[in-house]
């Protein structure tokens, strides 16, 4: 099986007015492609610090992260930055959609910052609308968007590049539980059809849908 994620040894210290916090402790973890896994634990267990390493937000203070086979422990911003948006969609808890774009220039704000055809990635827009159940709020700003409509903008956002990897961030920490559901069977979706899928999650409800759990407590994986 490919693998998509490997961490070996990795670490993470932060150095605050001579304060050092260990985030991570020694985190070893493999994720293989068409996993759907979910990353568990309470506020404060270092799993978000996890994520920014795994999504190329951050890198460790020391061991290696191998990303789709790439050692990209040690790359700097502009490299990072060029991984990010050719390997991983994100989807957030606050949905970060752009306010004055509709949901349909919404989903293409990631073609801008690659190299794919904007002509090619428009038309793909349109089936991914179609795709989220949102065919017919095309032209709708954010505003005029329900929140569980918002993430699934955010959702076709993180998909428009054809990413190898999805890493949703509490993705329904801001939804009801009924609206919830209905995001958690789009993830589901995604990854019966073959995507690649780490959920960073407290909600053991939400964490159900992943086919692994891994738990984290204290900057470990303890499970």
């Amino acid at each position: 099986m490919k693998e998509v994620i490997r961490l070996e040894n990795v670490n993470k210290i932060y150095e605050t007015a001579g304060i050092k916090t260990h985030a991570l402790k020694d985190i070893n973890l493999t994720i293989y492609e068409g996993e759907f896994v979910a990353i568990m634990g309470a506020s404060g267990s270092g799993k978000t610090t996890l994520m920014n390493i795994m999504g190329c937000l951050d890198t460790p203070t020391s061991g290696k992260y191998y990303l789709m086979g790439k050692d990209v422990s040690t790359l700097d911003d502009d490299h990072l930055s060029e991984i990010r948006n050719r390997y991983i969609g994100f989807v957030f808890q606050q949905f970060f959609l752009i306010p004055y774009l509709t949901a349909y220039e919404n989903i293409l704000v990631p073609v801008i910052y690659s190299k794919y055809n904007f002509k090619e990635k428009e038309k793909e827009a349109e089936k991914i609308l179609e795709k989220i159940g949102l065919k017919d709020k095309k032209n709708h700003k954010p505003n005029q968007l329900s929140g569980g409509q918002q993430q699934r903008v955010a959702i076709g956002r993180a998909l428009i590049n054809n990413p190898e990897l999805i890493l949703a961030d509490e993705p329904t920490g801001a939804l009801d539980s009924k609206t919830a559901k209905e995001i958690m069977k789009i993830f589901v979706e995604l990854n019966n059809s073959g995507k690649t899928i780490v959920l960073i999650t407290h909600d053991p409800n939400v964490a159900s849908y992943a086919r692994r759990i891994v738990r984290i407590s204290d900057g470990k994986i303890i499970s």
